[in-house]
């Protein structure tokens, strides 16, 4: 998921930068870290042990503590602390991940119902780290946090393995993320209804019933295809041919399928919301997700080569702002200004 990438891509960024060791609940995690990584193992994030982490990891002696999360607990500790509160989408959808155990579901629920948890959680660390200045912004505007909130921003991974090849029209569109409501998979499906000759690919993971669901709506005579989850390669491999990667998302966190679909070359077709236009500037087309004929419609305008070749360039330079080294340096400033 997103969090993960973040947390492998920044970690393994800032190893080169200066010592680290790496926090880990269970050893599958030291295949995404450096060759010999030091690290320490843990309990998991969601474990009952978690309120009690500062007092486990005291016993180390560390200097600054970075969570790519917000959970871990920080009574007693003897270290500075560094929070990440990616986005704030589960104060406006608050139904939590379904493979999450009951008893942590409902404190999840109870943990969103108002920001007073959120505050005293941040409250308690030296500093807040987020992904975006849009994020920044609505934890300013809801004044989630007295400590100093930094932006540190997600990169693309750069996919190198498969040559991007485009055809007068646009044949394939990809999606790439979860199926949770607000994802708004629906309306992407719809708009198939005016897309003929096109695919629609979802790529991620599903539950059956959520596919049962989705499959229901599918429009007669449209393409849309369930793969149930892809390795990297089918994924950029996907992306290659002759396609656009879009998303009909009403809220984000961030978008790194939209960045690493600008990184390769491919163009984007996003909703119209705040965070993309962070994060894909020029490089997108934005359409309305309410109405999924403008969907259509302004995915249509990507099957112009001139419009798509313009869309490309200008994507690719924005994203080339956006680099897991710079924010590597970044995160390294503000542990550096605790100590």
């Amino acid at each position: 998921d997103g969090i993960s990438r973040y947390t492998t891509e920044l970690g393994n960024a800032l190893a080169k930068l200066t010592d680290v060791t790496f926090i880990i609940s269970n050893p599958g995690q030291l295949n995404f870290l450096p060759r010999k990584a030091k690290h320490v193992h843990i309990h998991a994030p969601e474990s009952v042990y978690e309120p009690f982490t500062a007092r486990i990891l005291n016993q180390y002696r560390p200097d600054v503590v970075y969570s790519p999360m917000q959970t871990m607990g920080s009574i007693g500790r003897h270290y500075k602390l560094i929070l990440s509160l990616h986005d704030m989408i589960y104060y406006r959808h608050r139904t939590p991940p379904r493979y999450l155990s009951a008893p942590v579901r409902f404190g999840w629920r109870l943990f969103h119902a108002t920001y007073t948890p959120q505050r005293f959680v941040l409250n308690n660390a030296d500093a807040v780290v987020t992904v975006s200045q849009t994020t920044k912004n609505e934890f300013i505007k809801t004044r989630l946090t007295k400590r100093p909130i930094i932006v540190i921003p997600n990169a693309p991974q750069r996919f190198t393995s498969h040559k991007v090849s485009h055809e007068t029209e646009i044949k394939n569109i990809v999606y790439m993320g979860s199926f949770m409501r607000y994802k708004n998979v629906e309306a992407l499906i719809a708009a198939m209804e005016w897309l003929p000759g096109k695919t629609l690919h979802l790529l991620s993971r599903i539950t059956p019933v959520r596919r049962k669901e989705l499959q229901k709506m599918i429009p007669k005579e449209a393409d849309v295809r369930f793969y149930g989850g892809v390795s990297d390669d089918q994924y950029q491999a996907l992306l290659a041919n002759n396609a656009l990667l879009a998303t009909a998302s009403f809220d984000e966190g961030y978008g790194i399928p939209v960045a690493e679909a600008l990184a390769m070359g491919v163009p984007a077709a996003v909703s119209d919301i705040a965070i993309f236009h962070e994060v894909a500037g020029a490089g997108a087309i934005y359409f309305d997700p309410t109405k999924p004929q403008n969907i259509a419609e302004q995915i249509r305008i990507l099957d112009d080569p001139v419009e798509r070749d313009l869309c490309i360039e200008q994507g690719r330079a924005h994203i080339a702002t956006y680099t897991w080294k710079s924010s590597a340096k970044q995160l390294l400033d503000v542990i550096k200004s605790l100590v």
